[in-house]
């Protein structure tokens, strides 16, 4: 049992996670020991040190989640749990948060900071997967099937945009637009929602404006100047985007080397977290680009192979949600450093610097792996044999026509 179990592990994805994982604490050491130093007065090692604990924390967890059933998670206790316990997480935020880069989204425990909002990500992807799995009989029936996984989706967002962070909100968002999409949910009653979605929005902007709230700060205003035109105020709204080009573009095709970039000395802010991929970019070049990128692609890609080959709706809407969150960061992190959509902050996955980003990310993909082994289980050891000699030729129907004949054949009994 268990020698067939440990067989059924997908070995590629484990290994491109660890790649990505041992690349990122490396780059989060070159990227940051000067900011450690000079900007905080700490030692070199600093954010390295604590990368690599959070990745050994992660470490633990992955190894957990690859080994317990991801199935559990449909247990109606532990629902409630996930549930209440996100809202109550993000809720406590405005008692006891701690703010930084002005946004309130932090809660120190001891020496640590750890950020409710990417957790509650996970959260909102086993809410759903578990609301759509049980909902398939009646799915497009809009009071019980529609308007619940929108109301909690709605609530969290909320939470989160009051803190505020609007990129985290934004990728809850996605993540939920993802996992209806690929639901089962029909087409009208997906346009009934989207309608609902932008109706609500409008009324609630409409309100605010109507109020005369701010729904911007000037900072927040300032990154979509500095996305326009970021050389017209070089030392003003274009100076992070400004600098981030001039270390992609100092990189070339193999870059200055390992640790010899010249951003990272004070020029480039936030060089260990949402700007990663410029260091990269200027220390090992295009090579060390395309490195991270086919890592990424590859374990997104197989995410959703995962989620196309597993027949249980919930294992199949939890590789999605996974697997769209992590394509979602990943975009919104190298639009923001290479000027296509304004700086949200987003870090770069398995890459940035960043305790609750680096446990999410593992706590999930552990999940993901996990799911991965039961359909492969399922798959090579569950399936019925069929003796070779009683195998005949047969022509497979299409679905919809198998159930046309079954139920004219029924009908003819009655």
């Amino acid at each position: 049992m268990v020698k067939k179990i440990l067989k059924s592990y997908d070995y590629s994805l484990i290994l491109a996670i660890i790649l990505l994982c041992a690349f990122g604490l490396v780059m989060v050491y070159s990227s940051s020991m000067i900011t450690a130093v000079a900007r905080w007065g700490y030692e070199p090692d600093h954010f390295f040190q604590r990368q690599k604990l959070a990745l050994i924390a992660g470490g633990l967890v992955f190894l957990v989640m690859m080994i317990f059933p991801y199935r559990a998670f449909l247990n109606k206790t532990i629902l409630k749990i996930i549930v209440f316990g996100s809202i109550l997480l993000l809720g406590s935020l405005f008692f006891i948060g701690h703010a930084a880069g002005n946004a309130q989204s932090w809660i120190k425990l001891g020496g640590m900071n750890i950020q409710p909002g990417e957790f509650v990500k996970l959260s909102v992807i086993i809410y759903l997967a578990a609301v759509y799995d049980k909902k398939q009989s009646y799915l497009n029936e809009f009071s019980r099937g529609v308007l619940p996984p929108l109301i909690f989706t709605g609530i969290i967002c909320t939470f989160v945009i009051i803190q505020p962070d609007f990129g985290t909100a934004f990728i809850i968002s996605m993540i939920a637009v993802c996992m209806i999409l690929c639901s089962g949910m029909g087409m009208k009653n997906i346009l009934k929602l989207v309608s609902l979605v932008f109706i609500f929005g409008g009324m609630m902007v409409g309100f605010l404006l109507i109020r005369g709230v701010n729904l911007f700060s000037q900072e927040q205003l300032s990154r979509f100047s500095g996305v326009i035109d970021p050389f017209g105020d070089v030392q003003g709204d274009g100076y992070q985007l400004v600098n981030s080009f001039y270390a992609i573009g100092a990189g070339g095709l193999k870059g200055l080397g390992l640790g010899q970039s010249v951003q990272k000395y004070g020029y480039l802010p936030e060089s260990h977290t949402d700007f990663i991929m410029a260091i990269i970019a200027e220390e090992l070049g295009i090579l060390g680009v395309i490195f991270v990128l086919v890592l990424l692609t590859f374990v997104i890609l197989k995410g959703f192979q995962i989620a196309r080959k597993c027949q249980d709706p919930f294992g199949t809407l939890l590789a999605v949600g996974i697997s769209s969150m992590i394509a979602i960061q990943a975009l919104i992190n190298l639009g923001g450093l290479t000027g296509l959509i304004p700086i949200t902050g987003v870090p770069l996955p398995f890459i940035s610097y960043g305790g609750s980003s680096i446990l999410l990310l593992l706590l999930s993909m552990g999940l993901l792996v996990n799911v991965s082994m039961f359909t492969n289980y399922r798959d090579t050891y569950q399936k019925p044999k069929v003796k070779e000699e009683n195998k005949k030729p047969t022509i497979v129907e299409p679905i919809q026509h198998r159930h046309h004949r079954n139920h004219r054949r029924n009908s003819s009994f009655r």
